[in-house]
């Protein structure tokens, strides 16, 4: 079972002919006899391999535009026969057909075509049926035939050649599971693509229950498929003692995990965690200059400013301490200006869509170990999944985007209307309050946060948290004072907010729904704080 099987006859269809010529090589010196099709047997003919063409093999030209080459019994039958079966090594002699012992297949760039933006006809040109099969068909048969799809692997192939060697039993099973992991997540591509562009149409009557939610099946189709690519592995997970490791979308070429790095160490699993927390959060407030400064997925500063390095030193001024070891995220070009704010801070991680060229030798010289992104503007994917045990749970994103973040949408229901000034400040207090961890508090003033409460189990608390660090940190001075505030949910008790009035907040925003919103209210106009409701929550568990 663990001898090693020679190899004597090889088919080889490659659509990427990249690293070929190594494979090339040792098909020459070792005299391998070489089946292959169209373009890969004229490039490998260049190379000076001698090449039966798979028409001459199959007594069929190959036909519809390429569609049909290797769909043909005296390919797979060579392909698919165990010959450890006397059996099928008999019906071989018989119809006179002989056996590969390699197969070496490449696709269709579909991933590739799809990325490019190539119109629907060109993109269902690139769906390979051939490769597919015998890719399949080879590594069923890995009793007896190598199967090679990674040309990564073309030097081992080419030395085992080369040594007469070949490939063991586990060899083959080995490279046959990395063919079916290429084919499966080949298949998963094809059908993310047509679940997205060809959804049931109108004319085909529902199965769903009377009382079900309406599905948008190109946003949650009836089966996930789609896989991700490693990237690379990661120094350790969340945790020393974890493994962890960067996986990429391949149909997506875009987003944080494609960030460029400038300089630095390299990034670990957390810094992907806070910088892309970071990220989003600074682009919530766009087209306004902002700067998010972010610490265990949780914003210690977020502000907008007329310039980067202004909106950098109001961010960080929310919580200095916090932003100690933290991650800094800016959705415009860094500035010199703010490049030497940030010189004095020890930051983990800085992000943003560009640098000035000057802020980045700063960057890069003074502070050799901070990690420098550079990543374009996010696309609002159309949808989010968090892993549960034996499943996986999938939404759409929470974008600043529902009826009740216009603030002309808010109802007025205590207090006189805010002047511009104030307003401006309850519009920022709502948009950045989507980025902090529920329950979740925010206190702002000027468009920038001064106090934060997140993550409590009960808003009481993160009341009384949003308060105290907004003037604990701030020495001695009063920062709540007139200043206002935002609840991602609504108060289920008067007294969240009666802490946030008691301490000075002018203005408050939340959702209200509670069944105890009249007492909420009445609070507020007993305080004469102005309160608006937006009927739009913003949780982020």
């Amino acid at each position: 079972m663990t001898a090693s099987r020679l190899i004597k006859r090889a088919l080889v269809s490659v659509f990427h002919k990249e690293g070929i010529e190594t494979l090339a090589k040792a098909f020459v010196e070792a005299g391998t006899e070489v089946v292959s099709t169209g373009s890969t047997a004229k490039r490998l003919a260049e190379l000076g391999v001698t090449v039966t063409e798979v028409s001459k093999v199959t007594g069929f030209p190959e036909c519809l535009d390429g569609r049909v080459k290797t769909l043909d019994p005296h390919i797979h039958a060579g392909i698919l026969a165990d010959m450890t079966n006397p059996d099928h090594a008999a019906q071989l002699e018989q119809f006179g057909i002989k056996p590969f012992d390699l197969v070496v297949v490449n696709l269709y760039p579909f991933a590739d075509t799809v990325r490019s933006g190539a119109n629907e006809a060109d993109t269902i040109e690139k769906i390979d049926i051939g490769g597919p099969t015998m890719v399949r068909a080879a590594a069923k048969n890995s009793a007896t035939v190598a199967i090679i799809t990674d040309p990564a692997d073309y030097a081992l192939v080419a030395g085992r050649i080369s040594n007469g060697e070949g490939f063991t039993l586990e060899e083959r099973r080995w490279l046959a599971g990395k063919a079916f992991a290429h084919t499966a997540s080949y298949d998963a591509t094809i059908n993310e693509w047509t679940a997205k562009h060809w959804p049931k149409p109108s004319t085909v009557e529902s199965t769903e229950e009377e009382n079900e939610t309406p599905v948008n099946e190109t946003v949650f189709p009836a089966t996930f498929t789609r896989t991700w690519d490693r990237s690379h592995m990661l120094r350790y997970g969340e945790n020393s003692h974890q493994q962890g490791a960067l996986y990429l979308d391949p149909l997506n070429q875009t987003g944080f995990a494609h960030a460029e790095q400038l300089g630095g160490k390299p990034m670990s699993y957390n810094n992907y965690v806070d910088a892309d927390a970071a990220w989003r959060a600074a682009w919530d407030m766009a087209p306004a200059i902002a700067v998010a400064v972010v610490k265990h997925n949780n914003p210690c500063g977020l502000a907008i400013g007329a310039t980067a390095a202004e909106a950098h030193k109001k961010a960080h001024a929310c919580d200095p301490m916090s932003a100690y070891g933290g991650v800094i995220a800016c959705n415009t070009t860094v500035t010199l200006e703010m490049a030497e704010s940030v010189r004095p801070i020890f930051t983990e991680v800085i992000v943003a869509p560009n640098y000035e060229p000057e802020a980045l030798e700063l960057l890069r010289t003074k502070k050799k170990n901070l990690r420098i992104l550079k990543v374009a503007e996010p696309a609002n994917p159309k949808t989010q999944f968090r892993q549960i045990e034996g499943g996986l749970l999938v939404q759409q994103p929470d974008l600043i985007n529902a009826p009740g973040d216009n603030p002309d949408a808010w109802k007025l229901v205590s207090g006189e209307p805010a002047d511009e000034a104030t307003l401006k400040d309850l519009v920022f207090a709502w948009r950045a309050i989507r980025c902090v961890k529920s329950n979740a508090i925010l206190i702002a003033h000027n468009e920038a946060t001064v106090g934060i409460g997140m993550g409590q189990v009960n808003r009481v608390d993160s009341c009384h948290l949003a308060v105290d660090r907004a003037n604990t940190l701030a020495d001695g001075k009063d920062r709540v004072t007139g200043s206002v505030a935002a609840s991602d949910a609504f108060f289920p008790f008067a007294d969240g907010a009666e802490v946030l009035m008691n301490a000075g907040v002018k203005a408050i925003v939340q959702p209200g729904g509670s069944i105890r919103d009249e007492e909420v209210i009445e609070a507020a106009k007993n305080a004469g704080v102005t309160m608006y409701l937006t009927g739009t929550r913003h949780f982020l568990h």
